[in-house]
Protein backbone atom coordinates (compact mmCIF):
# COMPACT_ATOMS: atom_id res chain seq x y z
CA UNK A 1 0.00 0.00 0.00
CA UNK A 2 1.33 3.43 -0.90
CA UNK A 3 1.79 6.00 1.87
CA UNK A 4 -1.20 8.11 2.75
CA UNK A 5 -1.25 11.76 1.76
CA UNK A 6 -3.25 14.67 3.09
CA UNK A 7 -4.31 17.29 0.59
CA UNK A 8 -4.14 20.99 1.45
CA UNK A 9 -6.54 22.98 -0.66
CA UNK A 10 -6.60 26.77 -0.34
CA UNK A 11 -10.22 26.95 -1.48
CA UNK A 12 -11.29 24.55 1.28
CA UNK A 13 -9.35 26.57 3.86
CA UNK A 14 -11.01 29.77 2.64
CA UNK A 15 -14.42 28.12 2.88
CA UNK A 16 -13.70 26.94 6.43
CA UNK A 17 -12.59 30.45 7.42
CA UNK A 18 -15.86 31.84 6.03
CA UNK A 19 -17.93 29.20 7.85
CA UNK A 20 -16.19 29.95 11.16
CA UNK A 21 -17.46 33.55 10.95
CA UNK A 22 -21.06 32.40 10.40
CA UNK A 23 -23.07 31.69 13.57
CA UNK A 24 -24.62 28.24 13.81
CA UNK A 25 -28.40 28.36 13.58
CA UNK A 26 -29.14 24.92 12.07
CA UNK A 27 -27.66 21.53 12.97
CA UNK A 28 -28.04 18.28 11.04
CA UNK A 29 -27.42 15.10 13.04
CA UNK A 30 -26.98 11.88 11.07
CA UNK A 31 -27.32 8.65 13.05
CA UNK A 32 -27.17 5.18 11.47
CA UNK A 33 -29.35 3.13 13.81
CA UNK A 34 -32.78 3.66 15.33
CA UNK A 35 -31.58 2.58 18.79
CA UNK A 36 -28.91 5.30 18.62
CA UNK A 37 -31.26 7.94 17.21
CA UNK A 38 -34.28 7.62 19.51
CA UNK A 39 -32.56 8.75 22.74
CA UNK A 40 -31.52 11.97 20.95
CA UNK A 41 -35.02 12.37 19.49
CA UNK A 42 -36.51 11.98 22.97
CA UNK A 43 -33.95 14.21 24.71
CA UNK A 44 -34.64 17.14 22.37
CA UNK A 45 -38.35 16.29 21.91
CA UNK A 46 -37.96 16.14 18.14
CA UNK A 47 -40.98 15.44 15.96
CA UNK A 48 -41.02 13.11 12.97
CA UNK A 49 -41.60 14.87 9.66
CA UNK A 50 -43.97 12.70 7.60
CA UNK A 51 -43.63 15.05 4.60
CA UNK A 52 -39.86 15.25 4.21
CA UNK A 53 -38.38 16.43 0.94
CA UNK A 54 -36.49 13.16 0.45
CA UNK A 55 -37.13 11.11 -2.71
CA UNK A 56 -40.28 8.99 -2.63
CA UNK A 57 -39.72 5.37 -1.69
CA UNK A 58 -36.60 5.80 0.45
CA UNK A 59 -36.92 4.60 4.06
CA UNK A 60 -35.12 7.63 5.50
CA UNK A 61 -36.64 9.15 8.64
CA UNK A 62 -36.43 12.89 9.40
CA UNK A 63 -37.05 14.40 12.83
CA UNK A 64 -36.97 18.12 13.54
CA UNK A 65 -37.27 20.59 16.38
CA UNK A 66 -35.40 23.34 18.16
CA UNK A 67 -33.10 23.72 21.12
CA UNK A 68 -32.84 27.29 22.39
CA UNK A 69 -32.43 29.26 19.14
CA UNK A 70 -30.96 26.41 17.09
CA UNK A 71 -32.93 24.34 14.58
CA UNK A 72 -32.18 20.63 14.95
CA UNK A 73 -32.73 18.11 12.18
CA UNK A 74 -31.98 14.47 12.85
CA UNK A 75 -32.00 11.92 10.05
CA UNK A 76 -31.47 8.18 10.18
CA UNK A 77 -31.51 5.93 7.10
CA UNK A 78 -34.46 3.86 8.33
CA UNK A 79 -34.94 0.13 7.87
CA UNK A 80 -33.88 -1.84 4.81
CA UNK A 81 -37.04 -2.51 2.82
CA UNK A 82 -36.12 -6.16 2.14
CA UNK A 83 -34.58 -7.33 5.41
CA UNK A 84 -36.14 -4.95 7.94
CA UNK A 85 -32.85 -4.12 9.65
CA UNK A 86 -31.22 -0.70 10.11
CA UNK A 87 -29.61 0.50 6.86
CA UNK A 88 -26.06 0.64 8.19
CA UNK A 89 -22.84 1.12 6.26
CA UNK A 90 -20.98 3.75 4.31
CA UNK A 91 -23.17 3.76 1.19
CA UNK A 92 -26.44 4.34 3.05
CA UNK A 93 -24.78 6.95 5.29
CA UNK A 94 -23.31 8.78 2.29
CA UNK A 95 -26.60 8.90 0.41
CA UNK A 96 -28.70 10.08 3.34
CA UNK A 97 -26.09 12.66 4.35
CA UNK A 98 -25.85 14.11 0.83
CA UNK A 99 -29.63 14.25 0.43
CA UNK A 100 -30.04 15.82 3.89
CA UNK A 101 -27.47 18.52 3.16
CA UNK A 102 -29.19 19.35 -0.12
CA UNK A 103 -32.65 19.44 1.45
CA UNK A 104 -31.88 21.11 4.79
CA UNK A 105 -28.80 23.31 4.15
CA UNK A 106 -27.43 22.97 7.72
CA UNK A 107 -24.72 25.15 9.24
CA UNK A 108 -23.22 22.20 11.14
CA UNK A 109 -23.30 18.47 10.40
CA UNK A 110 -22.75 15.90 13.13
CA UNK A 111 -22.43 12.21 12.30
CA UNK A 112 -22.98 10.55 15.67
CA UNK A 113 -23.11 6.97 16.82
CA UNK A 114 -21.27 4.14 18.46
CA UNK A 115 -17.83 3.00 17.32
CA UNK A 116 -15.15 0.58 18.35
CA UNK A 117 -12.07 2.00 20.04
CA UNK A 118 -8.53 0.75 20.43
CA UNK A 119 -7.23 0.65 24.00
CA UNK A 120 -3.60 0.87 22.88
CA UNK A 121 -4.46 4.21 21.21
CA UNK A 122 -6.02 5.58 24.40
CA UNK A 123 -9.69 4.72 23.82
CA UNK A 124 -11.91 3.35 26.58
CA UNK A 125 -15.55 2.28 26.78
CA UNK A 126 -17.77 5.35 27.04
CA UNK A 127 -15.26 7.79 25.56
CA UNK A 128 -16.58 10.42 23.16
CA UNK A 129 -14.28 11.34 20.28
CA UNK A 130 -14.22 14.27 17.93
CA UNK A 131 -12.62 12.82 14.81
CA UNK A 132 -9.61 14.61 13.31
CA UNK A 133 -9.12 12.43 10.21
CA UNK A 134 -11.15 9.77 8.39
CA UNK A 135 -10.02 6.94 6.10
CA UNK A 136 -11.33 3.64 4.73
CA UNK A 137 -9.80 0.30 5.71
CA UNK A 138 -11.64 -1.97 3.27
CA UNK A 139 -11.49 -0.17 -0.09
CA UNK A 140 -8.54 -2.01 -1.61
CA UNK A 141 -7.45 -0.91 -5.09
CA UNK A 142 -3.88 -2.16 -5.66
CA UNK A 143 -3.05 0.27 -8.48
CA UNK A 144 -0.76 3.29 -7.97
CA UNK A 145 -2.69 6.41 -6.93
CA UNK A 146 -5.98 4.44 -6.94
CA UNK A 147 -4.73 2.86 -3.71
CA UNK A 148 -4.60 6.33 -2.13
CA UNK A 149 -8.03 7.14 -3.52
CA UNK A 150 -9.34 3.89 -2.02
CA UNK A 151 -8.02 4.75 1.43
CA UNK A 152 -9.46 8.23 0.98
CA UNK A 153 -7.66 9.83 3.92
CA UNK A 154 -9.24 13.19 4.71
CA UNK A 155 -8.80 15.69 7.49
CA UNK A 156 -12.03 16.86 9.10
CA UNK A 157 -12.84 20.51 9.69
CA UNK A 158 -10.92 21.91 12.61
CA UNK A 159 -13.22 22.74 15.53
CA UNK A 160 -10.92 23.74 18.41
CA UNK A 161 -13.63 25.72 20.23
CA UNK A 162 -16.02 22.75 20.18
CA UNK A 163 -13.25 20.42 21.31
CA UNK A 164 -12.38 22.72 24.21
CA UNK A 165 -15.96 23.52 25.23
CA UNK A 166 -16.99 19.85 25.39
CA UNK A 167 -13.64 18.52 26.66
CA UNK A 168 -13.64 15.70 24.11
CA UNK A 169 -10.93 13.30 23.07
CA UNK A 170 -9.67 13.52 19.51
CA UNK A 171 -8.45 10.74 17.25
CA UNK A 172 -8.36 9.34 13.75
CA UNK A 173 -11.25 7.22 12.47
CA UNK A 174 -11.09 4.26 10.11
CA UNK A 175 -14.35 3.26 8.47
CA UNK A 176 -15.59 0.33 6.42
CA UNK A 177 -18.61 -1.80 5.64
CA UNK A 178 -17.85 -4.84 7.81
CA UNK A 179 -18.53 -5.19 11.52
CA UNK A 180 -15.76 -7.74 11.98
CA UNK A 181 -12.08 -7.04 11.39
CA UNK A 182 -10.14 -9.28 9.01
CA UNK A 183 -6.33 -9.43 9.32
CA UNK A 184 -6.09 -7.26 6.19
CA UNK A 185 -8.52 -4.72 7.65
CA UNK A 186 -6.55 -4.73 10.90
CA UNK A 187 -3.33 -3.92 9.03
CA UNK A 188 -5.09 -1.11 7.14
CA UNK A 189 -6.55 0.30 10.37
CA UNK A 190 -3.06 0.34 11.87
CA UNK A 191 -1.72 2.05 8.72
CA UNK A 192 -4.50 4.62 9.10
CA UNK A 193 -3.26 5.24 12.68
CA UNK A 194 -6.88 4.94 13.82
CA UNK A 195 -8.06 5.29 17.39
CA UNK A 196 -11.68 4.45 16.51
CA UNK A 197 -13.40 2.22 13.92
CA UNK A 198 -16.94 2.54 12.60
CA UNK A 199 -19.17 1.66 9.65
CA UNK A 200 -20.42 5.14 8.71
Amino acid sequence: MAPHREGSDASVEAMVAQVEKHPISSILIIIAMQTEALPVVNKFQLIENPHSSFPKGVPWIHYHGAYKDIIINLVWPGKDLTFGVDSVGTISASLVTYASIQALQPDLIINAGTAGGFKEKGAAIGDVFLVSHVAFHDRRIPIPVFDLYGVGLRQTYSTPNLLKALNLKTGKLSTGDSLDMSPHDEASIAANDATVKDME
